[in-house]
């Protein structure tokens, strides 16, 4: 009988349509596969298991927390070569159903039963968030929030750097991470003019970044507002040590129970990605509402590519089960729509895709580079999650499957009198 690798490659090749593109280590010792190819390790039947119980990415997923499966060489390499065999297959795609009733198929799942042996299915991971039936109340938000970022600080610290900003970083030529996140701060901050004694609302302030650098380089005033405990905690210490206290508040409240405006401006700053389709009005409404007449808003957020029908979009299952619980990506073009429906008027949308791929790639090298203390930190399996979604993420935004974009939008009032220069686009001068 062949060994366990060869049999797996031809499971693969035969369930995938294609050639197995990567190399395959099996729990005997067998090789097969491409020469000089990444090689998917497989280290037990248990990883069989999951993905039989579980087909396709969650049940690969599931593997790969627990450290059933892992890679032998690059990561992106790897990923890159089952980019197209398992998650870029696109939407004509064949159905699992009907992919079943191919007879070559059938017979590769009987194989793998076979190599399987007593089909008994394995607990998922303990990192792994069930599915909830209420999406985005107020407490299926605050769960949600606390599963990502309630982590630990020093574990972002160490994945994130000093400038402790978790989103797209904004390179020029050269320069560091923290230059970078610093560079998109002051970005964020002359899209929306802000001037001395202004007041600004940071919706999802995480660790108080922004509204240090609003606070200490342009004299305003900020409110941040969080869900997480953890991140309002830093945050406060990080504005006491910076003498800014007179300047900042960092509050634990969700963004529908902010009632003190109106402010000036509003940045949002990877915050709505966490919103939700059926929410996105009334988020857009609520911004709108707290901002005075001629105030702006910055809107930072991810975004998908439109599909034909929307009406057959899913959250990625991973991402939903692993890393943002009830997270929801929308086409640009829907969020500018909802922006406009709540009243703002949309003046400028600026794509910065690539950006979030290097930022991506930095933060994965921090991860890697101390990944002992990461895993001290945190635990195997969530390094292993936190590794594998930045590196996948990474990929996305090169090839055009995801995006980034910053929409500046007003709330211009009755006279049509927007406040903004003729030439919009001074901030990137």
């Amino acid at each position: 009988m062949a060994d366990a690798a060869s049999r797996l490659t031809s499971v693969a090749e035969q369930m995938l349509g294609a050639p197995l593109p990567l190399r395959i280590r099996a729990w005997d010792g067998s090789r097969s596969g491409p020469p000089g190819a990444p090689t998917l390790v497989v280290r037990n039947r248990r990883a069989l298991r999951r993905m039989l119980f579980k087909p396709g990415e969650l049940g690969m997923a599931r593997a790969w927390v627990a450290g059933d499966l892992g890679i032998e060489g690059d990561l992106y390499t790897a990923l890159e070569a089952l980019a197209g065999s398992v998650w870029e297959r696109g939407e004509d795609a064949r159905p699992l159903t009907q992919a079943l009733r191919d007879p070559e198929v059938r017979a590769a799942g009987r194989e793998l039963l076979r190599l399987v042996g007593l089909p008994l299915p394995p607990a998922p991971p303990r990192e792994e968030v069930r599915r909830r039936r209420h999406l985005h109340t107020r407490r299926s938000d605050s769960r949600a929030i606390s599963h990502h970022y309630d982590v630990g600080n020093d574990f972002y610290e160490l994945v994130l750097g000093p400038s402790m900003v978790y989103s797209c970083a904004y390179w020029q030529d050269g320069g560091s991470l923290e230059s970078a996140q610093r560079d998109k701060l002051e970005l964020v901050c002359r899209k929306l003019g802000l001037t001395e004694g202004q007041r600004l609302l940071d919706v999802g302030c995480g660790w108080g970044s922004m509204a240090i650098h609003a606070a200490r380089e342009h004299g305003v005033r900020v409110v941040g507002i969080t869900l997480s405990q953890e991140q309002a905690a830093y945050a406060r210490k990080r504005v006491a040590e910076e003498g800014l206290t007179d300047r900042v508040e960092i509050r634990v409240q969700d963004y529908r129970d902010v009632v003190d405006g109106p402010y000036d401006a509003i940045s949002s700053i990877g915050m709505a990605e966490h919103v939700g389709a059926e929410r996105y009005l009334e988020y857009a409404s609520n911004l709108y509402d707290l901002l005075r007449p001629g105030g702006r808003l910055l809107n930072h957020q991810i975004a998908r590519r439109p599909q034909r029908d929307e009406s057959v979009y899913e959250v990625d299952r991973f991402i939903d089960a692993y890393v943002f619980p009830d997270g929801e990506l929308a086409p640009i073009g829907t969020t500018v729509t909802q922006l406009e429906r709540a009243g703002f008027e949309v003046r400028d949308v600026e794509s910065i895709r690539e950006h979030y791929a290097r930022t991506l790639r930095r933060w994965v090298t921090n991860l890697e580079d101390d990944w002992g203390r990461a895993v001290r930190l945190t635990s195997p399996g969530r390094a292993r999650v936190w590794r594998l979604y930045m590196a996948a993420s990474a990929l996305a935004f090169e090839r055009n499957r995801i995006g980034v974009n910053q929409v500046l939008a007003i709330r211009t009032p009755a006279s049509g009198t927007s406040g903004l220069l003729l030439r919009t686009r001074t901030w990137n001068t």
